[in-house]
């Protein structure tokens, strides 16, 4: 198997390396690291140019990034949340990623691809925020470079070792494939029953959009508040008319002054109202005795057709829409 491997990439060379990263970059799950490790032994024994292979992981890298950066360039935040989704850590992996661009802003593209989930939205997150095209593509280049270079690096440095490994996994046969196997069921396993443990925590009550419509039509309506992290609200101006915004100041502070018996509705836009439910119960926590999140959060709302508000672009991260306090 080791010699079918590096005869496969010797064969096709630089192309297979193209084809894999750009492949693995647009989705599909699919290993590069591995597939350009090998192009570094390769190249180690003069069977492959390594300027060669780390140009074609490259381009790859970047053109697979490019149209995740369009499609967060054209549909936002929408973009995002289906990556996040179909990830092993959907109720932290937008907001992680916001929290590192907020940060790092387009030089985050420089460390993406070694930071797993981050590098999952990264390019869409860019896009979505307004990052400007040749700005992407330099710091995105430079990160694939970076990346790439190591990959390749290691697999020239370690070329006797790598053969090795590859002849040594070849010996054991179909055992070794089977335990990778094993392993790999036993990480996915592992990383679902941590969220499920997570969703446990945070099970409570939640208030359907249509029973929160009704209290604000009878003219019963709770205090509303949007915990999104401000880059959110950047991404998706929408929200909820009358709803309070948590800012830099934190819930305490956007809070001051509700009495502790006042009706409380939170709302995020994350899977499984995960922000939201940590909201609500860290306000049970501070004494407010009747909190609960917003089933289906903004999204639902929104299909429901209750009306949205849209804040200026300079207020999404700071200011209440008009009235929000009264």
């Amino acid at each position: 198997m080791a010699h079918e491997i590096i005869a496969l990439i010797a064969e096709y060379g630089v192309l297979l390396v193209f084809l894999n990263v750009l492949l693995t970059q647009l989705g599909a799950p699919l290993p590069a690291v591995p597939t350009m490790v090998v192009a570094g032994t390769l190249a180690a024994g003069g069977e492959l140019a390594p300027a060669a292979a780390i140009g074609a992981a490259v381009a790859g890298a970047v053109l697979g990034d490019l149209a995740w950066f369009a499609a967060g360039r054209r549909y936002g935040a929408g973009v995002m949340r289906l990556l996040c989704r179909i990830s092993l850590s959907p109720d932290s992996c937008v907001a992680r990623s916001e929290l590192q661009f907020q940060r790092w802003r387009g030089r985050v593209l420089l460390v993406a691809k070694f930071v797993p989930g981050l590098s999952t939205v990264s390019s869409s997150l860019v896009g979505a925020m307004g990052l400007r095209l040749p700005v992407f593509v330099l710091f995105d280049g430079l990160g694939s470079l970076w990346w790439a270079s190591l990959a390749v690096g290691l697999g020239y440095l370690f070329a006797a070792q790598v053969d090795s490994l590859l002849a040594a996994i070849a010996s054991a046969g179909t055992l070794a494939i089977e335990l990778l196997a094993v392993l790999l069921v036993l990480y996915v396993l592992l990383r679902w029953w941590r969220r499920q443990r997570l969703l446990r925590t945070l099970r409570m009550a939640r208030i359907s959009v249509d029973e929160l419509y009704r209290k604000i039509a009878d003219g019963h309506a709770p205090v509303v508040v949007d915990v999104r992290p401000a880059q959110t609200r950047q991404l998706d101006t929408r929200v909820v008319p009358g709803a309070l915004l948590v800012d830099d100041g934190g819930l305490e502070q956007v809070l001051r002054g509700v009495p502790l018996d006042r009706e409380l509705v939170v709302y995020c836009n994350c899977p499984n109202e995960v922000s939201a439910a940590r909201a609500a119960k860290l306000l049970m926590a501070q004494g407010y005795r009747r909190v609960r999140p917003l089933q289906g959060g903004l999204e639902a709302w929104d299909a429901a057709g209750y009306g949205v508000e849209r804040l200026p672009e300079a207020a999404a991260a700071t200011s209440p829409p008009d009235g929000a306090r009264a």
